[in-house]
């Protein structure tokens, strides 16, 4: 049963994005999928900020109706100039005009490729900003001219490609209600003569140590991260049995509790994925949270 929901969790997680070919480019992202009401329907949005060696940017996609291919608008941080920093561009759905605005001038970063502060991105139409990045938002009312929107855009999905060899470290945030981010590491003791071994702890805390791990590849528990229930999926099987470079290990963070996701599975719903904007209505349910790391060793 466990690997089975490990297993349904990581085939919803991949419908979302592509990996990365090869773990030799080490190309740390951050892809957020968000669900923002665009023109009286729900439409996901797709936000990535993506590192390697050489570049660092922000692509954003706006998802159309029809099936048509999703609008791309992708700005290079590094290594352009400073004045390609702040733009925006226009484009249209169903025949009405949406604007992507962004100021990155300022921004700040600690170590991820996801910015820190210092920065906006505004997806506007219809004269409100129905998704808004970012910590300049009077910045960015003031350029968009546009009132914030009735309905606030909610966070589908988070997942991060980190890269290391033992030790694996994220920042998430369980309750979208809170701004508080909770500290993730994920630590592995796999070579040598011992029996390798797993510990996922959250904000310093260990919660889960899974031994014999070679027998426990796959996995979930529930945990109580302040008083909030939150699903811990894992699949290490790549780590221990795949060739070096050549896949990752998936961990999924999924608030709430595990009746609830059972419940969705009779529904024929599926707990990490998001609505489609083209069946969808305003009035559909907010979808629910998940959160992936997937974890690159490098040797």
């Amino acid at each position: 049963m466990e690997a089975a929901s490990a297993n349904l969790a990581r085939s919803s997680s991949e419908k979302h994005v592509e990996e990365p070919a090869s773990n030799k480019t080490a190309q740390c992202s951050v892809i957020s999928i968000y669900q923002a009401n665009i023109l009286g329907l729900p439409r996901n949005v797709t936000v990535v900020w993506s590192k390697n060696l050489i570049n660092h940017s922000l692509s954003v996609s706006v998802e159309k109706s029809n099936g048509d291919s999703p609008f791309t608008c992708k700005v290079d941080l590094k290594p352009w100039p400073f004045w390609s920093k702040k733009g925006f561009k226009s484009f249209e759905i169903d025949g009405k005009r949406v604007d992507i605005y962004w100021d990155l001038r300022s921004v700040k970063f600690s170590n991820g490729p996801e910015p820190s502060g210092g920065y906006y991105v505004a997806l506007a139409c219809d004269e409100e900003v129905v998704l808004l990045l970012g910590d300049c938002k009077k910045e960015a009312y003031k350029r968009t001219k546009c009132r914030p929107a009735l309905e606030s855009a909610a966070l589908v999905s988070k997942r991060e490609n980190v890269f290391g060899k033992k030790c694996f470290t994220t920042r998430a945030r369980f309750d979208e209600r809170k701004t508080k981010e909770h500290d993730i590491i994920v630590e592995n003791s796999i070579s040598g003569a011992k029996d390798p071994e797993m510990w996922i702890s959250i904000d310093g805390v260990v919660l889960i140590h899974v031994d014999n791990l070679q027998w426990k590849f796959r996995g979930n528990e529930t945990v109580m991260v302040e008083k909030v229930p939150v699903q811990v999926f894992w699949d290490v099987h790549d780590w221990l049995f795949g060739a070096p470079g050549t896949g990752h290990a998936l961990f999924i963070f999924k608030p709430g509790v595990p009746g609830a996701a059972a419940e969705e599975d009779r529904n024929g719903t599926e707990g990490c994925s998001s609505s489609s904007g083209q069946n969808g209505t305003a009035s559909s349910p907010a979808p629910e949270f998940c959160f992936f790391l997937c974890a690159w060793k490098t040797e």
